[in-house]
């Protein structure tokens, strides 16, 4: 006998049945023989056909497939290391699959890996990664027009893995939304800069933000495939995934229209420097990774010789090697990224679309104890007279201690100012929302609100380790409910540009944004009442964020 076969929407009907009927007597009246056929119809409801290859994706809810590792572009090895990627090859996948039906259930190999600078090694992963995972409800077909969300993983452009962002469990929570998260080059894989690649046949400027284009663009195609509407697509990310946010937000896609909304958390508010500020950096790390001898362009061809362990080597030493510029991160390459993103932002030149912006309460991502030096190190163009007004704005006397006065200056300066640079810009131009999140990571071992404690909440408990992994602790229920509100909001706004429109019945009101009026710059306060479930709803004005630098 069949036990159970459910039904995930009790308002339609299936072979002239109502769903009701159906869930409640199949079990009583279906035997095998009798429902092979319909046994056969709905296993193929977790097989998505894009036209080029049908996938086979994982039921990880009953009401959820995740279709883990689908291919986006080329794999970019070989003679493809260091450049743009390619569109994929629809007809090289046709030939290889021969009609097959793909295994997509589980997650794929992330790219390779750089240090999270807490002494660990990276080189983790593999070069074949631009692939993309995508969450539907399952039955979801073309034509249902669900809305889209793409989510950009943080890591600081060196490290991170989509799979410890899961989003089963965003779709099992509203069932009418499709979630993409995005596998793209980190680290010297994605970000290698140096002048010479104004020629293309040398190389090319930031592959793993073009990855993301990439992505975009292949979405735009077949998402419909898995039952999704291309002209509603939000982007979203935390940390340097918010980062790529506001960076897609200024970009210049060259008339494309391939989002319609954002949601940038903690922004991670890295210089953009230019290639030639890149070359010292180059140069170390060809000499660490054996290439150092020749010109750029025979250097180049020499690293694309490499093995991904040697290089791997050479990015982690360029991480502690006192380089004025140390890391490998998106650069002004005058094509696609033609200025510095807040300078775009102040003139205007930005995607018109409505925004969430955000940050936690006790942001920062820099260490040390004095803070003007962590400054000076994170934002090398700072001049001494640039220091001595931080040191005004920042005066020990208003903090408790030089542990505060360091993480809110540094705090302020890399991750919240983004808040009201791009809240305040949005607020004139389309709408905008914004928050400040304000419940500690419960596993952090602090009160402190620290980056990315949002994460812990809103993806099962997460806390990210080394080389791409990652490790889930349990949730009590009353988190589990204050999760539940914060994805609403979510996905309020991205099914109708709105955070409000959608959310919760328990939640509170999400004021819009505004520079004017009686109630100017007021922003939620996400925060978990001790209690019980509800969301604790607290605005608040803004609050002077001093130290916002370019």
């Amino acid at each position: 006998m069949i036990h159970f076969i459910h039904f995930e929407s009790s308002d339609r009907t299936y072979f002239g049945l109502p769903v009701t009927l159906i869930n409640s007597r199949l079990s009583r009246w279906c035997n095998l023989s009798k429902c092979s056929w319909l046994l056969f119809c709905f296993s193929n409801w977790n097989v998505v056909d894009t036209g080029y290859a049908k996938y086979q994706g994982n039921r990880s809810f009953e009401n959820t497939v995740a279709y883990l590792g689908i291919p986006y572009a080329e794999p970019p090895v070989g003679d493809r290391r260091f450049r743009a990627p390619l569109p994929l090859n629809i007809g090289r996948i046709e030939a290889e699959t021969s009609g097959k039906i793909l295994n997509a259930t589980q997650y794929p190999d992330f790219c390779v890996q750089g240090s999270t600078g807490a002494g660990d090694a990276g080189g983790a992963g593999t070069e074949d990664c631009l692939k993309l995972n995508v969450y539907a409800p399952f039955g979801a077909k073309k034509g249902d027009n669900f809305p889209v969300l793409v989510y950009f993983h943080g890591g600081g452009y060196v490290y991170g893995n989509p799979a410890n962002w899961p989003f089963d469990g965003w779709i099992n929570q509203s069932p009418n939304v499709i979630v993409v998260s995005v596998y793209y080059r980190l680290d010297s894989f994605g970000f290698l800069a140096v002048p010479e690649f104004e020629d293309p046949r040398i190389g090319d400027f930031n592959t793993g933000f073009q990855d993301q284009i990439q992505s975009l663009r292949w979405i735009q195609t077949y998402i419909p495939s898995f039952g999704g509407d291309p002209s509603k697509v939000t982007i979203n990310g935390q940390s340097a995934g918010g980062g790529s946010v506001e960076l897609h937000l200024i970009a210049n896609h060259k008339g494309e229209h391939l989002f319609s909304g954002g949601i940038v958390q903690s922004a991670y508010r890295v210089p953009t420097p230019t290639p030639a500020q890149q070359q010292s950096l180059f140069a170390f790390y060809a000499i660490h990774a054996g290439c150092g001898i020749g010109s750029v362009a025979i250097q180049v061809a020499c690293l694309r010789n490499a093995s991904i362990s040697a290089l791997a080597r050479a990015q982690d030493a360029a991480a502690t090697s006192g380089l004025t510029y140390n890391a490998f991160h998106p650069v002004l390459d005058g094509k696609i990224i033609t200025d510095y993103p807040s300078n775009l932002v102040i003139k205007g030149e930005f995607a018109q679309v409505p925004l969430i912006v955000g940050a936690t309460s006790n942001e920062t991502v820099l260490g040390g104890n004095n803070f003007t030096q962590a400054l000076q190190e994170a934002f090398p163009e700072l001049t001494s007279v640039d220091l001595e007004e931080f040191v005004k704005e920042y005066p020990l006397s208003e903090f408790e201690s030089t542990s505060q006065q360091f993480q809110v200056a540094t705090g302020e300066s890399i991750l919240i100012c983004s808040r009201e640079i791009l809240g305040g810009a949005y607020a004139h131009a389309t709408k905008a929302w914004t928050y400040r999140y304000n419940q500690p990571n419960p596993t952090s071992g602090s009160p402190a609100v620290g980056h990315a404690a949002e994460n812990w909440m809103m993806f099962d408990g997460i806390n990210t380790g080394f080389n791409g992994t990652g490790t889930f602790t349990p949730m009590s229920p009353v988190e589990k409910a204050f999760a539940a509100e914060l994805v609403a909001y979510w996905l309020s706004f991205v099914r109708s540009g709105d955070p409000n429109t959608f959310k919760l019945d328990r939640s509170p009101t999400w004021e819009e944004y505004l520079t004017t009026g009686n109630h100017p710059k007021q922003r939620i306060v996400l925060q978990q009442p001790i209690n019980n479930s509800k969301t604790n709803a607290q605005f608040s004005g803004y609050l002077g964020v001093a130290g916002c630098t370019q």
